[in-house]
């Protein structure tokens, strides 16, 4: 996973304000059930994955008398998604579940969460437009958003000076500097083949809308002129072979890849590198920030997913006390401690914050270990890179389950059993059969 390891994606989801019916289910929403209004200290089981988690939930329980998180760690991301499913078949879901943007329609969907609008709404000031936007659908909020995620990239100062190449400013300049490292047996990225978040992020930055809606229907659309031009990127990576293939299954052999200086660059953000961080062992200092490349001719523009909005807390709607829940998580992504421990990637994962002023957290959020005297201006690339993320782009309420079969897709690009246009042209098909077979009216 170039973008993403199988602990984490960050994606944003632009779906608040549609005020439509019929579109995540062929019957509709499912009405809302109250918070509890039992007196005295309530227990609230929470559920997540993230380092530092366990320190926040430690801190909110010293701080609160008539509040208490019970804190349950989960594998991974991929891994929270399963056991929920169950969780929520058996009626037993917790109250609170740390999850990422692109699940929270599916969830909606599937209606598994709370409305917590009413309790949250008076707060979302605080927070930056697109990560508020993150946990929401159809104008209703359903969590609250707990980090954004600035994209950009990092690269080996010291082999880039070597060979002679400055950063790429665009995917054209980026694929000629792989060009260059190719003949001394560098990849300039790694495509992971488990991971199609690759072709998600370029297509976002391109113009992309896999979904949208259009009246009272879902739209499909996996071959529009965004996706296209991103599909033209991947495809010459892979066709020069640019790209390493090494799978985040081995997540310490990723690692010491970069670490030994395989593979010179990756377009992360600020949580991936916690991960070099706590892995690396040769290249400590070695590394810079350099903005996202661009499509040539094209203004900077980020991708707001993998990398993006970042996480959110989730309430669920078996939750006899969704007003606490709500307070708690407001808690964890407003509460300067909260926010200063997962913003580290010492003592958390090296997230940035949905707040508002999430500038004053760069300094925490960037590892000065990692990029040595190119600390400060890497400081610099990701306050530049939080103002121009992508806001437009919607997940649809299928989108596990279509990320599913593009996965096995895009290990086949990867290999060279197919082309990306391929893939592309499957997935338009697939996606509309499946939404279909699910009630859902579609277009496409």
């Amino acid at each position: 996973m170039n973008f993403s390891s199988p602990r984490r994606r960050f994606a944003r989801a632009a779906v608040a304000g549609l005020a439509l019916s019929g579109l995540l289910t062929a019957c509709g929403g499912s009405d809302d059930s109250g918070d509890s209004q039992s007196s005295g200290p309530v227990t609230l089981p929470f559920w997540g994955w993230a380092n530092g988690q366990d320190a926040v939930v430690k801190a909110f329980n010293a701080s609160h008398k008539d509040i208490q998180l019970k804190y349950t760690k989960v594998t991974d991301q991929l891994t929270m998604q399963k056991q929920l499913t169950n969780a929520v078949k058996a009626g037993n879901a917790p109250c609170l579940v740390q999850n990422t943007a692109e699940y929270v329609t599916s969830w909606v969907a599937q209606g598994a969460l709370a409305d917590i609008t009413q309790y949250v709404d008076g707060e979302k000031d605080k927070f930056n437009t697109g990560s508020w936007a993150s946990a929401q659908v159809q104008g209703k909020s359903y969590g609250v958003p707990t980090s954004s995620s600035p994209n950009f990239t990092i690269y080996r100062t010291d082999l880039f000076k070597k060979y002679g190449i400055k950063p790429p400013a665009t995917w054209d300049e980026f694929i000629a500097a792989g060009k260059v490292l190719k003949k001394h047996g560098i990849k300039i990225t790694n495509y992971a083949g488990e991971d199609p978040s690759t072709l998600e992020v370029l297509a976002m930055q391109a113009g992309a809308h896999w979904y949208a809606i259009d009246g009272n229907s879902w739209k499909v659309d996996f071959q529009d002129a965004g996706t296209r031009k991103a599909a033209e990127v991947i495809q010459q990576i892979i066709d020069n072979d640019l790209n390493s293939k090494l799978s985040f299954a081995d997540y310490a052999a990723v690692q010491r890849n970069y670490d030994n200086g395989g593979t010179a660059t990756r377009q992360i953000s600020t949580w991936q590198m916690a991960g070099m961080v706590q892995n690396f062992t040769k290249s400590f200092g070695d590394w810079g920030l350099s903005p996202w490349p661009t499509f040539t001719g094209e203004a900077a523009k980020t991708p707001a997913g993998t990398n993006l909005t970042g996480s959110v807390t989730l309430v669920t709607k078996g939750c006899k006390n969704q007003k606490q829940a709500a307070e708690a998580a407001l808690w964890m992504s407003t509460n300067t401690g909260a926010v200063k421990i997962m913003a580290s990637p010492t003592t958390g994962n090296g997230v940035m914050p949905a707040l508002a002023d999430s500038d004053t957290y760069v300094p925490e959020a960037v590892s000065e270990k990692l990029l040595g005297s190119n600390y400060q201006a890497g400081q610099q690339i990701v306050k530049d890179s939080l103002k121009t993320v992508t806001t437009d782009w919607t997940f649809g309420p299928d989108w596990t389950a279509m990320f599913t079969e593009m996965q096995a897709g895009w290990a086949k690009v990867v290999s060279k059993e197919q082309t990306v246009t391929e893939l592309l042209a499957h997935m338009q098909e697939w996606t509309v059969k499946d939404l279909k077979s699910r009630g859902i009216s579609v277009k496409g």
